[in-house]
Formats: C-alpha cells, structure tokens, sequence
C-alpha cells in the first residue's frame, strides 16, 4: 500500500522531495493553502487513501515550500469511528514517511481537561494515553517498515519540543491580540478516546486521574506509526473546548470549529518557525 502511494504521488509531485510531513486536523487545514508553489492531489486519486467525511476535512494533499523546507501536508484526517481499520487510517502518515518525511508534525482539536487550560491554547503534546481500544501495529510485523516491538519512551521528541518552544518565543504568541498578554505553548498528555460521541464528565473525572490533560479521537494511531518507522514526531493540540464537565455549556463540532479559527494565525506564525528553523535534512 505505502509502495503503490508513494510511487503514485512521485508521478504528481515530480522533482519536489519533502522532508516534513504534516496532519492537519479539525478547522486547521487552511494552513496546507499557504505553502509556495503548491502541487495539491485529491485524496482520491491516491492509491489507499481514505476520503474523510467529517466538516473541516478537506481531503487533499498540498506538497510545496515553506522557507527553505519542502514540506507535503495532509488537510484532514479519517478517524477511528468512522469504522475504518488501523492499517487504513495510519496509511497517510506511513506514506509521508515513505516520500522522505523525517520529521512529522500531527496536529488536532482536543478538549481542555487540563484547568489552567482555556479554548483557543495551543499545546505541545508531550505523552499520550491509547485508549482507543485498537493499536496500529496489531497483526503480522512488516520488518521493512519497523521493529516488532517499537520503543515509545519518547513518542514525541524532546528535542523537537524544545525546538518548537523556542520558535514560540521568535512568533510572539499571544491571545486575543494583546502584545501584553503572552500565552506561550503548553505541554500536555493527550488521551485518545473511540467517540463519536464527546466524552461523559464521569470520563473526564477518569482520565484526570490518568493523568490528561487533553482529550481527543485522534493523533495516537499516527504517531505510533510514524515511530514505528523511524520518523521524529511533534503532536500540537489547539484547545477547541473544555471537557465535559468542566465547560459550562454543552459540547458541539460547531464550537470546535469556531475555536480552531481564532487559534489559526498563532498557529500558522507558529507552524513557519518550527518548519523554516528545522535544520535541512542532509
């Protein structure tokens, strides 16, 4: 499958050889649209890739420059409640990482469990907690892609956070366009839950005592992958809303929407720091 992808995308993509790879998850795949000289492929037309049905999915891939970094970027995901299998879903990232993508950057709308948290933070995800119910790497081992049984000390790397918290500090960010209110980037542990469905606030009592301090249906399943074969991943929540329990009002996609585009140009100013400061791979 990732053979068949790759090949098909190098007939598109001609001479470009990108080294980072983007996920971009729920209302922030308009950052796929700013890369320069863009070559942009429907997901239907490569081999394996699923279509994502849910609003803010576009379902393409861009592939151009950002600084001096040529850079492919997925705009939207498919996710596990759809009901596709493990193998289909990590399919994309695996495919980043077979263009030549080292390093992969996964990004998604999460549910503030964390108190200190508010919507529209941006946090760097330092741990995860698969509570998926499923595993990418179930069944036979490829060995041409990974080990057997991969180290996940470090999913996400320390040394990419402490590049991405430096690039924070250069971008400048800050909420609600005041200069002297800086709200620089969090760490966190993502907990991935099945959904659709938003989580219980019996659920989200369960997972702060698991230690979350973010909630999503996302992410996890990717960057296991993408450390299965050998690739650094950075993981970047955008707060799109408190958990249950903890917001005063009921949960909707609407609202993670709304949230995710006032995060954008953080995000977007954030994004070009962290790609356009990442040392060219030799």
């Amino acid at each position: 499958m990732v053979r068949e992808a790759v090949e098909s995308l190098r007939l598109k993509l001609g001479a470009r050889r990108p080294t980072i790879g983007l996920v971009l998850g729920s209302g922030l795949g308009a950052y796929a649209e700013t890369v320069r000289d863009p070559v942009s492929v429907p997901y239907a037309e490569i081999p394996h890739f699923l279509v994502p049905a849910v609003a803010g999915h576009a379902g393409m891939l861009w592939c151009g420059t950002i600084g001096e970094q040529t850079v492919v970027a997925l705009q939207g995901r498919c996710h596990p409640y759809e009901g596709y299998s493990m193998a289909d879903l990590v399919h994309p990232v695996r495919t980043l990482i077979g263009l030549g993508c080292r390093t992969i950057i996964l990004t998604n709308a999460a549910g503030g469990i964390n108190p200190a948290y508010q919507a529209g933070d941006l946090v760097l995800m330092s741990d995860h907690l698969n509570l998926l119910g499923q595993h990418p790497l179930k069944g036979q081992n490829d060995d041409a892609l990974g080990p057997r049984f991969p180290d996940m000390t470090e999913v996400y790397s320390a040394r990419l956070r402490n590049h991405a918290r430096v690039c924070a500090e250069i971008a400048g960010l800050k909420r609600g366009g005041t200069d002297t209110i800086r709200q620089l980037p969090k760490d966190g542990v993502y907990a991935a839950m099945a959904g659709p469905s938003y989580e219980t606030p019996a659920e989200i009592r369960m997972l702060q005592a698991m230690g979350a301090d973010l909630v999503g249906m996302s992410t996890v399943h990717e960057a296991i992958a993408a450390r299965h074969m050998g690739a650094e991943v950075i993981g970047i929540s955008c707060v799109t809303n408190l958990a249950a329990g903890i917001s005063p009002t009921p949960l909707s996609h609407d609202e993670v929407k709304a949230a995710a585009d006032e995060a954008r140009p953080r995000l977007v100013a954030w994004l070009n720091e962290i790609i356009g400061r990442l040392p060219q791979a030799a």
